[in-house]
């Protein structure tokens, strides 16, 4: 199957694949729409079952930067990259020194970013080599990592859809089920325990469970069991594609809200949440905290990156969300579609100029 053909493609300006024999990197960066501003979008390391796996993942991701960067009121196309192998592992100074070169021979068009797998000293490596990396501020708390701002926007979002859902502002006493408690979903877990929420979570890592448990109080699940528990939110904070046919005939939820990336496996899955009843916050809304961060950073490169201007902006991600629960509610179409639409107008799709075009005549 060649790109241009490959389910996941939507257009997408540029899909380039690098490998470096001497390092062993073996990477796919994918520019979805610069129409805003130059792609950014994090790095992403996972050991990807096949080549074919990690195109589409990339193909996706990048896809869902434009969307989320277009909400987020920001002016930065999407676009992402992904590298094939075990980061706990397979991760080298080398490595990420080869990744840095393959940044570089794409002039600037894509600019990168932490992500699943990578962290700021990898970002500070990767840097030695190209200059068009970003989440590497000394200035911001965190030293440039994103993912404590991916999680406070991902609580503001769930906070809108508990109100929305339930009508109610105090998450006291709220079962949550997260999966994934890595850099955002352990941050969230701990912004949700703080606030009386009671957690359940699974992780593909023990080492995270572990941490949950013992320092959050969380009640540790098998990874098949997350889909099944009688709780009134469900998190997802890992990996993508994990609301499908199967899990959401099996979920008993009333509202879904998480920071993981294309959490639809397929578009139509959206309708099925809608008429089961559940509230789903579509995820490049909710988790666009990380990217509103990283914008500042580029903004703020000579030190005057101002905490309070990035937190007064992921906070506006709860207003937005409950835009798109109210446009949806009086549209009686899924949340999914009303956001995707509201993108499209901001960043120019084809398709949405054409409906406006439309309607104006």
């Amino acid at each position: 199957m060649s790109v241009f053909s490959h389910p996941a493609y939507d257009n997408h300006e540029e899909v380039a694949f690098y490998h470096d024999a001497k390092s062993g990197l073996k990477a796919i960066i994918a520019v979805h729409n610069t129409n805003l501003g130059p792609s950014l979008g994090g790095c992403r390391m996972w050991p990807y079952a096949d080549d074919g796996e990690a195109l589409n993942d990339v193909l996706r991701l990048s896809r869902g930067m434009t969307y989320k960067s277009a909400m987020a009121g920001l002016k930065l196309g999407g676009g992402k990259s992904v590298i094939i192998g075990d980061p706990r592992k397979q991760k080298t100074p080398e490595l990420l020194h080869a990744m840095g070169d393959f940044l570089n021979s794409l002039g600037g068009r894509y600019i990168t970013a932490e992500d699943s797998g990578t962290s700021v000293a990898d970002m500070q490596i990767i840097a030695e080599r190209s200059e068009f990396v970003s989440g590497v501020t000394s200035g911001q708390e965190h030293g440039g990592d994103p993912s404590p701002s991916t999680a406070y926007g991902v609580f503001v979002g769930l906070k809108a859809a508990v109100a929305h859902r339930w009508g109610r502002t105090d998450l006291s006493g709220l079962k949550v089920s997260i999966q994934g408690v890595g850099n955002v979903g352990f941050r969230l877990a701990k912004l949700l325990k703080d606030s009386g929420a009671e957690l359940f979570v699974t992780d593909i890592f023990q080492d995270n469970v572990d941490r949950a448990v013992n320092e959050l109080g969380a009640t540790a699940v098998s990874a098949e069991e997350i889909f099944d528990l009688d709780v009134d939110l469900f998190a997802p904070c890992a990996l993508g594609a994990i609301l499908n046919d199967d899990t959401i005939a099996r979920l008993k939820v009333g509202a879904i809200a998480g920071a993981a990336n294309n959490q639809l496996a397929e578009a139509h899955h959206a309708q099925l949440l809608k008429d089961k009843g559940i509230l789903y916050a579509p995820d490049y809304v909710i988790n666009a905290g990380g990217i509103i961060d990283v914008y500042y950073q580029q903004l703020g490169q000579q030190g005057d990156y101002d905490p309070a201007q990035v937190q007064a902006h992921i906070e506006t991600i709860g207003t937005t969300m409950e835009e798109v629960f109210q446009r949806a509610d009086d549209s009686g179409e899924t949340t999914a579609h009303v956001a995707d639409r509201i993108a499209e107008e901001r960043f120019g799709h084809e398709d949405a100029l054409k409906k406006s075009d439309s309607a104006a005549a």
